[in-house]
């Protein structure tokens, strides 16, 4: 069966904890990415930004994007992978928690970034399909 570390993407790069969204912004549209990885001085994970995060949590409550740090936006326990799961493991974690990417692990360190598109690519369309109407309600 197909593993997280099969599929994954591999050079993810992070945000670190203490940059500003507009630094969080300027990495994500040099990447042209929707989402970065949080990542502390202890080289852990500690949550997903994405755009949208930026736009609702931040600017549209008329807050200075430049004066608030990427770990403000950092909520609970990131959702996550083993480099090792399969496949099966992906979808239902990913259905689950309806999310569209899941940062991959392996032990405490970041690997990798499985999103939908690299499900898609590498599994039958039915459970992919399956996927993306649990991912729509």
């Amino acid at each position: 069966m197909t593993t997280a570390r099969e599929i994954m993407t591999r050079d993810v790069t992070c945000v670190g904890e203490k940059e500003s969204l507009v630094a969080a912004a300027q990495k994500m549209a040099q990447l042209n990415v929707g989402s970065l990885p949080i990542c502390g001085e202890d080289n852990r994970l500690h949550g997903m930004l994405t755009d949208r995060d930026i736009v609702v949590k931040a600017i549209s409550q008329g807050r200075n994007p430049a004066e608030m740090s990427a770990a403000e936006l950092a909520q609970g326990k990131p959702v996550t992978i083993g480099a090792d799961d399969e496949a099966a493991e992906i979808l239902r974690t990913m259905a689950q928690y309806k999310v569209r990417r899941l940062p991959v692990i392996d032990g405490h360190q970041l690997v990798g970034i499985v999103a939908v598109a690299d499900v898609a690519r590498a599994l039958p369309d039915r459970p992919v399909g399956d996927l993306l109407d649990a991912l729509s309600e």
